[in-house]
């Protein structure tokens, strides 16, 4: 069975019962992963599986600023799709949602809506006018509803909380090899290959370009070592594709272009195809140098044969490819 996706309503019901986890996901860390094997352990036991997230964010909703997510929700579609969940909820955050009294969101949403037998959170879950919803009241109102409560730790690195806010600490200083720790996978940045300047290919060094969703948070602008991941055209499934070893320059490219614009431009190595309109990941490994302005393009040109020599050394150094 394929994911159903509720979206843009609150009148929507399940009427098989079901295990639903509760949160905000923003990117899937280790902590959201263990959340999740524990949703899918109520899945063998026959219930159907839930995952309830607000769209858009608190955060977001509240926000007089553009607010940088770790997760876009095509990410995150994804993500659930493939962990085989059987229903996403991207309930629609708006001030009638932020008003709801934290007992009307267990009673209605949860157990009239959803038909909740087992809920799945996070010691911090929060939900309700002003957030006060919390652990402690879904567990105070099973017994009433007739439904159980699993409670998820949070899981550590080096003694540390694994949070949303300590995986975005980490992207904005670029401390990638942070960041895949923190994530159980590397960072990534997914689009659809558009058409660039076409420079590189002009002296050379062919690239891809990508232009990462505005709400998507980048790391600081510079080079960085990569993995790509490429679907099929033809795929017939979502996991087909293919992986390539790459550099990547997240940035403006201030040397050949005055629009500054943020962009992720990729080099793969042994690659030579048209790929413009597919699907790609860019996955963010090690950060290399900043991004700079050269003096003109045979500067350019010579910064990124040194860049592409780097990055066969790192992977001839390691164990990804």
């Amino acid at each position: 069975m394929e994911m159903k996706i509720i979206e843009n309503t609150t009148e929507f019901h399940i009427s098989a019962k079901t295990a639903v986890a509760i949160g905000k996901f923003d990117g899937f860390h280790r902590g959201h992963q263990k959340l999740m094997q524990n949703l899918k352990m109520q899945q063998e036991k026959g219930l159907k599986t839930v995952v309830f997230t607000f769209v858009p964010s608190p955060a977001v909703f509240f926000s007089k600023e553009i607010v940088r997510e770790l997760s876009t929700i095509s990410e995150k579609r994804r993500i659930f799709e493939k962990a085989g969940v059987d229903y996403l909820i991207e309930y629609p955050f708006c001030q009638k949602t932020a008003d709801m009294e934290p007992e009307t969101f267990i009673k209605e949403v949860l157990v009239d809506r959803i038909h909740a037998e087992c809920v799945v959170a996070g010691e911090d879950v929060s939900y309700g006018k002003r957030g006060a919803g919390d652990c402690k009241l879904l567990q105070d109102k099973a017994a009433e509803h007739g439904y159980r409560v699993i409670i998820i730790e949070k899981v550590l690195y080096e003694g540390k909380e694994i949070s949303s806010t300590y995986v975005r600490d980490g992207v904005k200083k670029g401390d990638m090899e942070l960041v895949t720790n923190l994530l159980g996978v590397p960072y990534y940045v997914s689009g659809e290959i558009i058409h660039g300047r076409k420079l590189g290919r002009t002296i050379g060094m062919p690239t891809v370009n990508l232009l990462p969703p505005q709400e998507k948070l980048l790391p600081p602008k510079g080079v960085y070592f990569s993995s790509v991941y490429l679907q099929n055209r033809n795929h017939s499934r979502a996991n087909e594709g293919e992986w390539f070893a790459s550099i990547t320059n997240i940035g403006t490219k201030p040397t050949v272009d005055s629009h500054h614009v943020m962009g992720v431009e990729t080099y793969i190595y042994d690659f030579d195809r048209d790929a413009y309109g597919e699907e790609l990941d860019v996955y963010l490994l090690k950060y290399k140098r900043p991004e700079r302005c050269f003096d003109g393009v045979e500067a350019l040109k010579a910064q990124m044969a040194a860049d592409i020599a780097a990055g066969r050394e790192f992977f001839q150094n390691s164990s990804l490819f």
